[in-house]
Formats: C-alpha cells, structure tokens, sequence
C-alpha cells in the first residue's frame, strides 16, 4: 500500500509538471518578408506581431526575418506554403498567372486607393466564392493593395497616349503589361530593385510604380525627371500562414489570431495612402515634376484601360475562370467604399 502511495503521488507529480510546462510552453513563429524594417508596412507587421504576442498572453512570440533574408521576392508565398516561415507577405504580381482571379483587382482605373483595395479584396462574399480558393496551402490573413501608381520617366514627359510611343516601361503585374503594350510602349519585366540602375544606365525610359515604392523604398527621385499622375493601377498583396501551422493552434489562439487581423481594412489601407504624399514630396525635392494629364488625354489612357480590361476578362473565361464575374462585383464593392474611403482617382 506504501507503495502504491508512492508511486500515485509521484505520478500527480508528473502530471502537474507536465502541465505546467504545457501550459507555459511558447510557440515561435517565424515571420518573413522581402523588404526592409523601414518599410511603412513592415512596420505594421511588426505592430501586429507584437499585438498577438500581447493578446495570446505570450505564447505565441515571433522572430521576424526582414529584407529577403529567406529568398527572392517571388518566392514568399511558398515559403509560408511550405513552412518554411510560419507567416509571410507575398506579391501576387511576383508570380504571373498563378492568382488570375485575386489579380483582376490590378485592372486599370478599377481601384482608387489602398483603402478602398483592401475592402474590396477582403469582401467575405468574393473572398469566400472566389479569392481564397487561389491561395491553396495557406490560411490568407489578410488581403491588400498598395495605393494606385503612376508613370514615373528619366527623361520624357508622358503627357499624351502618343508619348507613350516607344518608351520602355517597368510594368509592376500582367495588366500592366498589357496596357503598356496598348499604349504603344515597350513593356520590361525586373523586380523594382534593378529599376534604378537601369534608368541611369538608359536601358529602362521609365516605370509604373507608386509614389510610396519610387519615393521611399526605391528611392528614384534622382533619376526621375517628371511623374504622370494617372493613379492608374493598383498591386494586390497577400499576408500568408502556414495551414498546418494555422491548424495546429489551440482554438483560443485561433481567434487570437483571426481578430487581430479583423475589421483592419480601414488601418492597413490608410497605411498605404499616407504614403502617397510622402513619397511625392521626397521625389519632387530631388527634382522630379509632376504632370496632370488633361481631361481628354485622361479619358484616352481609360479608354485604353478599359479594352485591355475586356481582353483579359475574354481571356480568362475562355479557359473556364469566372473573370466577368469576379471584375463585376470588384466593381462594384469599389463603387460601394468609395463613398466612404480616400479615392486618388477623383482628386
């Protein structure tokens, strides 16, 4: 009997050690990206990082990998995919043709800002339909845009469709591409690092590219001799985590983590368009012009925009995706929150 004592007192003993280190046990997560610190929505990831940390009560903690330390651009959505990193911010544009549906938000003149972008995207309807079935192997956080962007050139002015002739242009996703090549442009496909080197050496004309990108992070002011404010795209984005790892948290650490990503459109959008004017500034201090494009010339380049918009959609559904679909109700939720949300393409 003393024995037996022994041996169920010891067992409790275990037991309540065992559960002690269960229940202090931390989980880390790694959290990757391919820009630097700096960055205005890195720096949001890494409030949110802080913020789960906080309202998980410390369980979860984070060690955040900035700058492409894991690899190129391209490769961000795998590496959550895979588990490499647990959480990741992807590009859809880096991998053509892989998102066709989410990417119908690149459209030109579809979206006008980032907060509006990141509404439409984040709808629970065309998410639920549509969007979250493109992004196989992960649990998407979160969906954004970056504000529209515009053509930014070394050394001509783009005031006219016809001075688009010519030109080689950085395009920033398929669409673009496309309405590059509309416009009578030469489209060059490089990640917006080389985009620099590329305009000093006179290999590249110029780039589509937000403010916020060519200002801040890019730092083409330099090389940048005027800007055409035609605020006529927008690239989509996608905050990643790994599906087993999303799987294999507790349930009180799943609804830590779906709130603190929640009702954030309005946040995260305004993170983006702020850096609208912040860039514009930098960039006209180290010598670049801005142009506004008449109203004629406007509905010229919207016109432009809108068959390339009817090309991709007829291309899509030729191979069975619900393209018109998908870009009507985008339309339309963008037509919804603009009403209640900052709009560069009617300022």
């Amino acid at each position: 009997m003393h024995h037996l004592k022994t041996a169920a007192a010891a067992a409790a003993l275990a037991g309540a050690v065992f559960w002690s280190a269960s229940a202090n046990a931390k989980i880390e997560m790694k959290l990757a990206h391919f820009v630097t610190p700096k960055h205005s929505f890195s720096q949001w990831l890494a409030r949110w990082a802080k913020e789960v940390e906080q309202k998980s009560g410390g369980e979860i903690t984070f060690k955040i990998f900035p700058g492409a330390q894991m690899g190129p651009p391209p490769k961000y959505y795998d590496i959550a995919r895979t588990g490499r990193a647990d959480v990741t911010w992807s590009v859809h544009g880096f991998t053509p043709g892989r998102f066709p549906l989410t990417e119908m938000s690149n459209m030109p003149f579809l979206i006008g800002s980032a907060e509006i972008g990141t509404k439409v995207l984040n709808d629970s309807g065309l998410r639920s339909k549509y969007l979250d079935k493109e992004h196989k192997g992960v649990k998407v956080l979160v969906l954004l845009t970056h504000q529209p962007g515009n053509i930014h050139t070394a050394k001509k002015p783009i005031r006219t469709t016809a001075d688009m002739k010519g030109m080689r242009l950085r395009f920033a996703s398929q669409t673009i591409r496309d309405f590059i090549r509309a416009l009578g442009a030469t489209p060059r496909g490089l990640p917006p690092t080389q985009i620099v080197d590329q305009m000093q050496k006179g290999t590249l004309d110029g780039a589509f590219i937000d403010y916020g990108g060519a200002g801040i992070a890019f730092r083409m002011g330099p090389v940048t001799k005027y800007t055409t404010e035609m605020y006529s795209y927008v690239a989509s984005f996608s905050v990643n985590m790994n599906a087993k790892r999303y799987d294999s948290l507790s349930p009180k650490l799943k609804k830590v983590i779906d709130d603190t990503v929640t009702g954030r459109e309005k946040e995260i959008g305004h993170e983006w368009d702020k850096l609208d004017a912040i860039g514009k500034k930098i960039m006209m201090k180290a010598g670049m012009t801005p142009i506004r494009l008449s109203d004629a010339e406007a509905k010229k380049f919207r016109e432009v925009g809108a068959k390339v918009t009817e090309a991709r959609i007829a291309a899509l559904q030729k191979k069975g995706l619900p393209a018109r679909a998908v870009y009507t109700m985008m339309k339309s939720l963008a037509a919804k929150h603009e009403k209640t949300s900052r709009n560069f393409l009617r300022q």
